[in-house]
């Protein structure tokens, strides 16, 4: 045999090999082929299907998990360091030259206007602190709640005990009743048991002209400021603490404007009432309203039940989201864009009107919208007093009802 040459069978043997090897890498190639088209059809099939900007959800399917709804806004939920601290600094400079106002201007007509701004504005650093304490203001966990302190002063606003009954009682359990507890409407039956002097109370909180009222008896002094042991959280140091500081803070500020006063030859009394009270009591005011129109509304539900709760995704159906006129939306740091806030805290206020939009593009008719006007709120006033949990409906204080709350389409129950 030559050297090198192949016997007459072993090459018929190869030959045979060599072209069942080539059918076999045709047959893998167009076995590999087909299945890439699979994974690309069933990728687009499912991309078509999910809702998005160009596919939104039809209004009689079940909302997605929350999980899903928050994915679409994680491009943005990212704060800016530099961004936040500027709005405080602007915001802050604001509020000190209000106050200012309110000693060195020696007419009792302006000092009251500025009061009333110096209000407006305590409620917008506020609204700084609430983005700080979600962890949403600027990158930075420690600075956020040394930023969100700062901006809790001018309203007196314990940090930590806010932290609490906003971030994990009020987004935690929102519109569930038994657990969430801000502007919580009572049952008939529950009404018909209180005393004559706490059914007054309730009339006054739900009259229309009552939110000043509510926040400030039943949040600020019930719940934040030294509160007692039923309405505390725990007995964690730090919600001492807290209180102290607002407290020293509040000794200063009313110590500069009695120096003022004295400094300038002016009243005392007047110089208090316009440069403290007349602040606190309309930041209260402001705040008490905003959380109402957040959650009150004659087509809102409120649950007392937590399955049902649960399957009817309430960070997006129990919220308003209320829209006005002019560049009110963008003086209150565009906190009316509620819903998304309540979908994904992280999103900072100054992405906010983005974050809504997208919601209520692929979200249609799903997110309660309330163009703002006081013959609307004041309406809604007089038809929000009680609810019936059971028939989802807004009753009077007689029990009549006034408004069947829209019936949220449940989530199928988990298997």
């Amino acid at each position: 045999r030559v050297a090198g040459s192949i016997p007459a069978g072993r090459a018929k043997i190869e030959g045979v090999f060599d072209l069942n090897h080539a059918k076999n890498r045709k047959n893998r190639y167009h076995l590999a082929s087909n299945l890439l088209i699979l994974i690309v059809s069933t990728h687009l099939n499912s991309a078509l299907s999910e809702p998005s900007l160009t596919n939104p959800l039809p209004p009689e399917a079940p909302l997605p998990h929350r999980k899903i709804i928050r994915s679409w806004l994680i491009p943005m939920a990212q704060g800016e360091t530099g961004r936040a601290i500027m709005l405080l600094l602007i915001d802050s400079f604001l509020w000190l030259g209000c106050i200012a106002g309110t000693i060195f201007v020696e007419n009792i007509l302006l000092k009251i206007v500025f009061g009333l701004i110096a209000g407006f504005v305590t409620g917008r650093i506020f609204i700084l602190g609430h983005d700080a304490c979600h962890q949403s203001f600027t990158p930075n966990r420690e600075l956020n709640k040394v930023l969100g302190r700062i901006a809790f002063l001018p309203s007196l606003t314990p940090y930590s005990l806010w932290d609490v009954g906003h971030n994990v009682v009020h987004h935690g359990q929102t519109n569930l009743k038994g657990f969430d507890f801000v502007w919580a409407p009572l049952s008939k039956a529950e009404y018909d048991a209180l005393p004559p002097f706490r059914k007054a109370l309730e009339r006054l909180y739900r009259s229309g002209w009552g939110p000043v009222f509510y926040y400030l008896i039943e949040i600020w002094w019930r719940r934040e400021y030294f509160p007692n042991a039923k309405n505390k959280p725990g007995d964690r140091p730090i919600f001492l603490k807290d209180n102290l500081l607002v407290t020293a803070f509040a000794i200063v500020w009313i110590g500069c404007l009695i120096a003022g006063a004295i400094a300038t030859g002016q009243s005392i009394w007047i110089g208090l009432i316009t440069g403290f009270a007349i602040p606190f009591l309309f930041w209260n005011g402001m705040i008490g309203f905003v959380v109402y129109v957040h959650h009150t509304h004659p087509s809102v539900s409120w649950y007392d039940k937590k399955s049902e709760w649960l399957r009817a995704q309430p960070f997006v159906s129990t919220t308003v989201h209320l829209t006005f006129g002019w560049i009110w939306g963008s003086l209150m740091h565009h906190i009316m864009e509620h819903t998304a806030h309540h979908v994904d805290m992280s999103v900072p206020l100054y992405r906010l009107p983005e974050a809504q939009k997208t919601l209520e593009t692929i979200l249609p008719e799903r997110i309660f919208i309330q163009k703002f006007s006081w013959a609307w709120y004041f309406d809604t006033a007089r038809k929000c007093k009680l609810y019936d949990f059971e028939n989802k409906a807004w009753l009077d204080f007689d029990g009549n009802k006034t408004a069947d709350s829209v019936r949220v389409v449940l989530s199928p129950i988990p298997a």
